[in-house]
């Protein structure tokens, strides 16, 4: 009869499958994960990260907002499924990185936003949260325009020379990328708009130019990314990808400097 796992799972223990896959202890580690698939509950795979990680490690994910934009494609949906679109606007909550959720980025995200001690970063559409020694530290700091720049988390995730690991998901979920864009000198920008809290607690929106996101080449620059750069290996019942994020941001603004146009 085979060993069953506290999560569900038999047979497969994740903190161990982990460890081979060469999550480091002590080190930064930036997860996008899809647990459909992969037998593991959101607070196994939590637990498993942690103990690898072990308590001077720090765990990073992103918890991003999109529907606090009216310039997004997921606000716009919102908006279209609304029986009143102005009075939903108008309803609109500012975003509260104590409070706000973040359904998009699935059950790990959440929970790790919503775990004790956890921090998040103030920007209202693209904030991490993260657990762990230096996650005040690394959370700290993001600049309202700045989406993925040098005054977000990413770029100190970078300088960290932190990991990043896929799980269940595909280069095309890579944020990492995003961190390229800010790279190429010809990459073009736009303007965003979200809701955020005035100086008085109420509620704003608040228009700034960044970088324009485009992650629709991502799975492209992923499938060119040096195979000798990335381990793979099963968490759960899925596949996962780790490699090293500034190996991966540089490969990505060189494949855009060429590609892109």
């Amino acid at each position: 009869m085979s060993a069953e796992h506290p999560g569900g799972l038999e047979g497969a223990d994740p903190t161990a499958q982990l460890r081979a896959l060469g999550v480091r202890e002590g080190g930064i580690l930036l997860v996008h994960a899809a647990l459909r698939g992969t037998g593991l509950r959101d607070d196994v795979l939590l637990d498993a990260l942690r103990t690898v990680l072990g308590p001077e490690g720090t765990l990073v994910v992103p918890a991003f907002t999109p529907e606090n934009s009216d310039t997004s494609p997921a606000h716009r949906a919102l908006v279209r499924q609304a029986p009143d679109p102005a009075a939903f606007r108008a309803a609109m909550a500012p975003f509260d990185p104590d409070r706000t959720p973040c359904p998009g980025m699935g059950r790990l995200a959440e929970r790790v936003r919503t775990t004790e001690g956890a921090a998040r970063s103030d920007h209202p559409q693209t904030s991490f949260a993260a657990l762990g020694a230096r996650a005040p530290e690394l959370m700290k700091g993001h600049a309202l325009d700045c989406h993925f720049g040098a005054e977000s988390p990413l770029a100190r995730l970078i300088a960290a020379a932190a990991q990043v690991l896929l799980v269940n998901v595909g280069f095309a979920e890579c944020t990492a990328f995003h961190a390229a864009e800010y790279l190429v000198p010809s990459n073009p920008v736009r303007t965003y708009r979200a809701v955020i809290r005035d100086e008085r607690g109420g509620r704003t929106w608040f228009e700034y130019t960044d970088a324009a996101l485009d992650d629709s080449d991502f799975a492209l620059i992923g499938a060119a990314f040096p195979a000798e750069h990335v381990r793979r290996g099963p968490v759960g019942r899925g596949s996962a990808r780790l490699f090293p994020i500034r190996e991966a941001v540089d490969h990505a603004a060189a494949w855009m400097s060429e590609h892109r146009r």
